[in-house]
């Protein structure tokens, strides 16, 4: 049978899950695993929503009710439990239905309703992954003003627009990307720095609940520990990685590996708070870390501001990105450090209402429309974003290959 399912709510324990059928026989299948109370018949009319049981072998697996939501179209909304949800999926497949991941149901679903509005599916599959509220919002943005409406002002206005005009408004549009990627898809901050500066007491103070053990022994956090924050508009993984020393990376212990941890935390980074202690004097980082922070964002917390200093400021190298004075203990400068981080990665000019692209897709097409120089290159890139095949580009999962967007 030509038939699909998927799981739409998020992993977990929850009061209500969904669960999507799709396909040609979707309808054949319902009607063989769903009984309404008291046997009473039912038609799977468009619109109609119907209370009744999941069966198997005349056994109730759960109550729910059943949406109509189109032609081949039914969402079953059961009771949350994953034990539930796992036991209809079974139930399903056994009906040879085929699970599949939820923005590719949606991809099928969509792509069957006739015209391609490729932004607006796009939307609607990154709307089911988004983080925050705020990051829903600059999606939703884009489907009808946003990204749609300037696609739709630079076709209309060629030729008379130039293409240096466009690939101009391109490049901001990539800028603005990349800071509201943060926002929709989340932000993966890394404390480094050397042993007992305070990096785990700074993730408690960001966390808001004690995560990381925090003691006077220097090198206590031998692996890393991470906690889940929202600092509107960001959500937040903050991750407390071991101490860099530059003495464990030879030892051949377990030192050794949880400084090449740390080091693989840092590159994944997208952000890097580069914790020091201010009760210490200067000679807590290298030449080779500050080569490895070099482009990256990074802000310089100086940290134990509770203590006498003994840090001069001014003797830190350049470049290394913005410097907040902190007591992680106290939790004082926290406010100014949150504000470091919004600025460090760019979202203090960007609002629901920016321009941006939130796909690897949309992304790839802008790219190429920063360094057009042909009008007729430029229509077929910007017809594509509009109207593209967003089924073959996630499907195939081709990202970046430009054979995949038919331009």
């Amino acid at each position: 049978m030509d038939v699909f399912a998927a799981v739409m709510t998020g992993q977990g324990a929850g009061a209500i899950a969904t669960i999507q059928l799709f396909g040609a026989s979707a309808e054949t299948v319902l009607r063989r695993v769903f009984r309404r109370k008291e046997g009473k018949s039912f038609e799977l009319a468009a619109g109609r929503i119907l209370l009744g049981h999941i069966v198997e072998d005349g056994e109730a697996i759960d109550e729910v009710t059943i949406g109509c939501e189109g032609p081949q179209t039914f969402a079953i909304h059961c009771h949350g439990n994953p034990l539930i949800v796992e036991r209809i999926m079974q139930l399903l497949r056994h009906s040879d239905v085929q699970p599949v991941p939820a923005d590719q149901l949606l991809l099928r679903m969509m792509s069957a309703r006739g015209p391609r509005d490729s932004i607006g599916v796009e939307a609607k599959l990154a709307l089911t992954t988004v983080k925050t509220v705020e990051g829903a919002a600059i999606i939703t943005h884009q489907v009808k003003a946003g990204l749609t409406r300037k696609a739709r002002q630079w076709r209309d206005s060629l030729p008379a627009m130039s293409t240096a005009e466009i690939a101009a408004e391109a490049s901001q549009i990539l800028k603005d990307s990349e800071s509201a990627r943060l926002i929709i898809s989340g932000c993966t901050i890394a404390l480094i720095g050397p042993p007992n500066t305070g990096k785990s007491t700074l993730l408690n103070a960001l966390a808001g609940r004690e995560k990381a053990i925090v003691t006077d022994i220097p090198g206590t956090t031998r692996d890393w520990v991470s906690a889940e924050i929202h600092i509107p508009p960001l959500a937040a993984t903050i991750i407390d990685t071991a101490g860099l020393d530059p003495t464990l990376t030879a030892s051949g212990d377990i030192g050794q590996t949880a400084q090449r941890k740390s080091g693989e935390m840092m590159e994944r980074a997208d952000l890097i708070l580069l914790v020091l202690d201010l009760s210490q004097p200067a000679g807590q980082i290298g030449p080779d870390l500050v080569s490895r922070l070099s482009g990256k964002r990074t802000v310089v917390v100086l940290n134990k501001a509770d203590l006498p200093a003994r840090l001069d400021p001014a003797r830190l190298p350049e470049g290394l990105g913005q410097r907040i004075t902190i007591s992680a203990m106290l939790g004082a400068g926290i406010e100014d450090l949150i504000q470091a981080i919004h600025r460090t990665c760019g979202l203090t000019g960007l609002s629901p209402g920016s321009t941006v692209a939130f796909t690897n897709r949309q992304r790839f097409l802008i790219e190429q429309l920063s360094t057009v120089d042909s009008p007729d290159r430029a229509v077929a890139l910007i017809t594509e974003l509009l109207l593209g095949r967003v089924d073959r580009w996630i499907l195939t999962h081709e990202v970046g290959n430009e054979s995949d967007t038919g331009v």
